[in-house]
């Protein structure tokens, strides 16, 4: 490893990610001069997936995390694809070799899991039921984290139908038809599971909305968001309000990073002094956008 390190973020709608405190912490403890860049296609008009990508291999990048919407996206454009990454279906972190060959890994998927165990122990879905929202990357990820802690069945459902048939489809072929159900509503499933996920963008930033009806939570629900912006969305807070035990998005943030760490660097980070650079970086970014100081 150099003593001097460049990777990123591409993704759209995301200036306020705390990648870039996690990552350059991460790089100051280690003694690495590292800078991680954020490459928004929102503000970057006209620029590709295609075009991003190459432009960090061109510039010498150790490595690109890959966020929403481009997961799955990213998939045919690189040279190697981690047996994990490949049977989750989605890629978030993408490693550049000395000769700029790219192999994309899925830290989503461990960093859920994790996060989950530290939040709710790792037998709160064993032999239970569990409803879905989203089907993306992020979905995809999650699915298979709630198989790995024991799920009795992955409830699934999106919007987009034939993403939520796709993600369905490649878990029973995986796991087995008993440990996965298709929904074409989730009202009825929501009475009768254990925890609610919610992996779609709804409630970030920038994409204002509940993902399902507060009316359908209960209060026995466990509800996790993997949303991390704001730390605590409308639908958590409204959980909350309901005595259900919740998840936000940070845990998963900072878990997936140490594994995107790793990737990028082959060491291995504090965890301990990840979380709390988390926490201090996440309570200035909300306090900038409170009073309306730079974001």
């Amino acid at each position: 490893m150099t003593s001097r390190m460049l990777v990123g973020l591409i993704g759209t709608n995301i200036q306020k990610s705390l990648a870039p405190a996690l990552h350059e912490d991460a790089f100051t403890a280690a003694g690495v001069s590292g800078h991680y860049h954020l490459m928004d296609v929102a503000t970057l008009q006209g620029r590709r997936l295609e075009d991003l990508l190459a432009a960090a291999r061109t510039a010498g990048f150790a490595g690109v995390n890959i966020t929403h919407p481009f997961k799955e996206a990213v998939i045919p454009l690189l040279d190697a694809v981690s047996t994990e990454a490949t049977e989750i279906g989605a890629v978030n972190t993408v490693v550049f070799d000395n000769s700029g060959r790219t192999t994309g890994h899925n830290t989503d998927c461990s960093g859920f899991r994790q996060a989950f165990i530290e939040t709710f122990g790792a037998d709160a879905v064993r032999g239970q039921p569990v409803l879905l929202l989203g089907a993306g990357g992020a979905g995809r990820a999650v699915a298979v984290a709630l198989m790995a802690l024991g799920a009795s069945t992955v409830r699934i459902y999106d919007q987009d139908q034939a993403r939520a048939t796709g993600l369905c489809a490649d878990l029973i072929m995986r796991f087995g038809a008993d440990r996965c159900e298709l929904l074409t509503d989730p009202e009825t499933a929501a009475e009768q599971v254990a925890g609610i996920v919610n992996a779609t963008p709804v409630g970030m930033t920038g994409y204002p909305g509940l993902p399902l009806p507060v009316r359908l939570v209960q209060r026995h629900h466990f509800v996790a968001d993997v949303i991390y912006t704001p730390i605590d969305t409308k639908f958590v807070l409204a959980a909350q309000k309901k005595g259900c035990r919740t998840m936000n998005g940070g845990g998963m943030c900072v878990h997936q990073a140490v594994d995107a760490f790793r990737h990028f660097t082959g060491l291995v980070p504090d965890v301990a002094r990840m979380k709390r650079t988390f926490e201090t970086a996440c309570a200035a970014r909300d306090a900038a956008s409170s009073t309306g100081g730079p974001k």
